[in-house]
């Protein structure tokens, strides 16, 4: 149930009064693994913590922890039993990710790490980060100067999407709706990042055009012509970088 996510109010009988209980939301670090799997009612239920940061129950609001992040995984293979998240819960999520079969380095790693686990024993010990550490690369990422042409080239971007047929046929008979300002600011707060990331203090068209189809790909609705086609949303991100000029 929803409440079982967000918390809920329960009745004290020794004191004759509601306290709410909070729920496995209002922790920092949030996995809804298989997050497709949830029914609709309780995928909803995370609407008012991903947008705003807070939870509302009964008459109160809760504020949840500075440092929140929420992660969820779903099988793109296995779709018996399965809620689709609508648009409005995918706009939420800053990136999405395709994770595919890893690489046979990585599933050696990934065995050695499970027989260490096994054995009660740790392959290495992994990097702890603060939350203060954490809030100063937030800083730092925001500190990344970004030029005029940069932050042009993204709107451009996202405008294209929502008026594909200036920019060819293709694309206006692919994109039946384009992306939010989410996805504007997603943009630009990953281009940062990935700046940051290769140890620059600028962003540059590379930082945009690397984090495109990871931004991009969950928040563009395609025609049913594109989808009978076999048009992928990565597709439509080449498309769309290929057809939108960077400066």
């Amino acid at each position: 149930m929803p409440a079982d996510l967000t918390g809920t109010d329960i009745y004290r009988p020794e004191t004759g009064e509601f306290v709410f209980q909070p729920g496995p939301i209002f922790n920092s670090l949030i996995l809804a693994d298989e997050i497709n799997r949830a029914p609709a009612k309780v995928q909803a239920a995370m609407l008012e913590a991903m947008a705003e940061k807070q939870v509302t129950a009964g008459r109160k609001t809760y504020q949840l922890p500075t440092l929140f992040l929420v992660m969820a995984t779903q099988n793109p293979l296995e779709q018996e039993g399965t809620y689709p998240l609508p648009e409005a819960q995918l706009d939420r999520f800053l990136l999405k990710l395709n994770v595919d079969y890893p690489e046979a380095d990585s599933e050696l790693n990934i065995l050695k790490i499970n027989r260490g686990e096994a054995r009660g024993t740790a392959v290495s010990d992994p990097v702890k980060v603060t939350q203060q550490e954490t809030f100063d690369a937030r800083n730092e990422v925001l500190d990344i100067h970004m030029a005029d042409k940069i932050e042009q080239y993204i709107i451009r971007l996202t405008m294209a999407t929502r008026k594909p047929g200036v920019y060819g046929d293709k694309l206006g008979k692919w994109l039946q709706l384009g992306v939010s300002p989410r996805a504007t600011l997603a943009l630009d707060r990953c281009a940062r990042a990935h700046a940051w990331l290769a140890g620059r203090e600028f962003v540059t068209p590379k930082d945009v055009q690397k984090m495109a189809r990871s931004v991009l790909r969950h928040r563009l609705i395609l025609t049913y012509e594109a989808t009978a086609s076999g048009i992928s949303p990565d597709h439509v991100v080449d498309e769309l970088l290929q057809r939108v000029a960077a400066a």
